[in-house]
Formats: C-alpha cells, structure tokens, sequence
C-alpha cells in the first residue's frame, strides 16, 4: 500500500501519516521535509527538478505513507494506491494549525532537522506564516481536491474523503486490516 494523505495547512495530514506509517512499519514520506530547506526555501518552486527526483526516490519503495499537497504531481500521483483527504472544516484547521504554531513559537524547535526552519511570534502576521497561509488556502485547496477526487487521472485508486476528525481512527484502522 503506498498511501498519501493530502488536505489543508494544518489539517493533521503529518500526525496522521506518522501514525498509520508507524502502525503498517513503513516509511513515512514528510514532502515539506523534502521541499523546506535551511532559510525557508522552497525546493519545489526554486529547483522543481530535483524537489520531484528527491520525491520519486523516497517513494520508490513498495510501501509508504506520504503527507504534503505536492502529491498531485502526475509522476508522484502516479504510485499512490490510497489516496486520503483530510477535508476538515475551516473551523478545525484553523485551531489545529493557531495551536501548533503557538506550540512551536514557544519551544523554538526546528521544524524539519537540519533546516533551522522555526516558527516565530514575530512573523505570525507575514502571508507565508502557517497561520496566514491555512487562512488564505483554505478555500482554493478545497476546490483543488474537489476536482482531483473527480477526476479521472485517480480511477482506480482507493480514495477517502474524511469530513470530521473522528473519523481518522476508524480509517486508520481500516488502512491496518484492523476493522
């Protein structure tokens, strides 16, 4: 099973794709670890060529559980079996990604290792800031993912479109061959 769960900034597609990669023992594929280099520099904007060769390598792999909105990339598409949505309400995002930030902001820990990425209070207001960026992409990544479950270039593929995050354990479960 190669899985990639996609949804909103601050959904919780990284703590679900951790917990079911932890629970099948396959890798967990991070693609904001794979894009954020050191000083905030996205990989997929500046060197997209080697941002999708750095994707294709990790999930050349029988099996994986992938999380980032990059995946739609036809050539990273392409090997995904399961495909989940994290389509929560602006409500939930919105508390999910104000909580982590705030979290983060006071522990100062890198966010991808090795990057000296980290949040801080004083840019929660720049429009790349988490907070802001979940805010103002909300709506348009709803209507990408909404015209990506419609369309053809994923037949075949197992897809779940998850509403409320009570029901990730039941899923989560499922995607185990625990239910």
């Amino acid at each position: 099973m190669r899985v990639a769960v996609i949804g909103s900034s601050g959904s919780g597609k990284t703590t679900f794709a951790r917990t079911l990669a932890a629970t099948q023992g396959v890798p967990h594929i991070d693609l904001d670890a794979v894009t954020w280099q050191p000083g905030w520099v996205a990989l997929h904007e500046t060197d997209p060529e080697e941002f999708l060769c750095r994707c294709e390598a990790a999930m050349a792999a029988e099996a994986w559980v992938s999380c980032g909105n990059y995946v739609r990339r036809p050539s990273l598409l392409a090997r995904v079996t399961h495909l989940v949505w994290l389509d929560y309400s602006r409500s939930v995002v919105m508390s999910r990604v104000i909580r982590r930030s705030f979290a983060r902001a006071l522990s100062g820990d890198e966010l991808w290792p090795g990057t000296g990425n980290r949040e801080t209070f004083a840019r929660w207001l720049d429009k790349g800031h988490p907070i802001r960026w979940a805010w103002d992409t909300y709506d348009r990544r709803r209507a990408q993912y909404e015209a990506l479950f419609a369309s053809p270039d994923i037949a075949g593929m197992e897809t779940f479109r998850l509403r409320h995050p009570r029901e990730a354990a039941g899923l989560m479960a499922r995607l185990s061959g625990r239910s």
